[in-house]
């Protein structure tokens, strides 16, 4: 088994991906003796026909928890369920299962069997698919099942938490697949106000109601011949998700104020950051969409669950950000530095906090370095002398980031989601610096 220089983008031989297999046996409860043994990381169980495990009992939820295998052992999900999932007497959202176990959905008692026994799956021999980039088994797993993906024109639904990359990956499956001439077109459901998610998705007539003076083509048909991407699916108002289904059934729509339906040639991809199984649990999100969208489903991981991608990503970045002419790559100080931070935003947070270094040639970033910077290329940032080291560098990177923010607000028009977006951003954490940093934004709502 060969090694991977972090910072070159060479193929590792590594060409499998195991995990261990489990057994789930029903031991009390209308399905008793009912049992399974997992053939994927992530087992779902429920009384819904998409499960794995695929219960009776009425107290049970349509999606009530998922048992996932992964690299640390396994571990049990509860989905937001009802009833809630217990293991003896303690309620669990989310528990770790090193052996043996009993846990209770409802009136019905599941044991848990771990098993000396593995499953192999294939992974990419590259480290790339379009302009995502992994090395870890987990992202080059994704990769290994994107060719047959793209080729298809099933519809795809894109799961994991803001900033992992669910978009820039809906757009190199749209460039891989036979409809990568055709427009690419991508709705932030998350950033459009209730009352004009229907025109801005389905179009309207001139005068079909108050404002509309001409006209307008949804990003339906915008995206005819090509594909239309659904960024935070999870967001979409009730009322309009009946309708949305009726067009992707159909694959027509009807514009706001509009006769004919017009028909459709378009492949639909969908993003969310959320589990839309908790949202059905919770009513928030109807079940025969979440069916009709749950086709093709990637699930992508957290970036802390994928540390192995952390010093590639450093590179790229890095040298997306050096000056022109610059070809050093990062100091192995500035990768050893990012590589033990966890990044709740992910790849996104990963992204800025490499851009921030540059810019500031920031020695907390960059640790201990051989050749200090010629003063004429440091930023020109105020610096007070008369406080201590630590408060000077604090007060020059909120100066940075407060005009930063500043004008990345004011370009999107003071949507937090918008700029979030511009700036490659967690939108959270986005709120929490505005909020620190005393930045007032016209839309809070967003």
């Amino acid at each position: 088994m060969s090694g991977f220089d972090p910072t070159t983008t060479e193929p590792i031989s590594i060409d499998t991906f195991a995990f261990r297999r489990f057994r789930v046996t029903v031991s009390v409860g209308p399905d008793s003796g009912l049992s399974r043994v997992a053939d994927e990381p992530e087992f779902s169980i429920g009384t819904s026909p998409s499960n794995q495990l695929v219960l009776t009992d009425p107290t049970v939820s349509r999606h009530h928890c998922v048992i996932e295998s992964t690299g640390r052992g396994f571990r049990l999900k509860d989905l937001g369920s009802t009833n809630g999932t217990r293991l003896g007497a303690i309620h669990v959202e989310a528990v770790s299962l090193t052996q043996e176990a009993t846990f209770q959905l409802g009136t019905s008692y599941i044991k848990f069997e771990p098993l000396d026994e593995t499953v192999s799956a294939p992974l990419s021999s590259g480290v790339t698919f379009g302009s995502v980039l992994g090395r870890s088994p987990a992202m080059r797993r994704i990769f290994a099942m994107l060719p047959r993906i793209a080729t298809s024109d099933s519809t795809v639904l894109i799961e994991g938490e803001t900033g992992t990359g669910k978009t820039l990956l809906a757009e190199a499956i749209h460039h891989s697949s036979p409809r990568k001439n055709g427009p690419f077109v991508v709705v932030d459901c998350a950033s459009i106000p209730p009352t004009l998610v229907e025109s801005e998705l389905f179009g309207h007539e001139r005068g079909s109601f108050t404002g509309a003076h001409t006209q307008h083509r949804g990003a339906f048909e915008q995206a005819s011949g090509g594909t239309i991407f659904l960024d935070e699916i999870g967001e979409l108002p009730l009322d309009v998700q009946p309708k949305l289904l009726r067009v992707i059934e159909h694959r027509a729509i009807r514009r706001i104020g509009g006769g004919q339906p017009i028909p459709l040639d378009v492949r639909v991809m969908a993003a969310t950051n959320r589990d839309l199984r908790q949202e059905v649990n919770a009513g928030g999100f109807r079940t025969d969409l979440y069916y009709r969208l749950n086709v093709v489903r990637i699930l992508v991981p957290p970036l802390r669950e994928r540390r192995e991608d952390v010093p590639l990503l450093i590179e790229h970045f890095y040298r997306q950000f050096a000056r022109e002419g610059d070809m050093s790559g990062p100091p192995r100080a500035l990768i050893d530095s990012l590589a033990r931070n966890p990044w709740q935003g992910n790849v996104r947070e990963l992204r800025a906090a490499v851009e921030r270094a540059l810019l500031l040639g920031d020695p907390g970033a960059f640790g201990e370095q051989t050749e200090a910077p010629a003063a004429d290329a440091l930023p020109d940032l105020p610096v007070d002398l008369t406080v201590p080291f630590r408060v000077a560098k604090q007060r020059v990177l909120d100066h940075f980031e407060r005009i930063y923010l500043t004008e990345i607000l004011r370009r999107a028009h003071g949507s937090v989601t918008r700029a979030a977006r511009l700036g490659r951003m967690d939108r959270n954490y986005l709120r929490e610096r505005l909020r620190r940093l005393d930045i007032q934004t016209p839309r809070e709502s967003d």
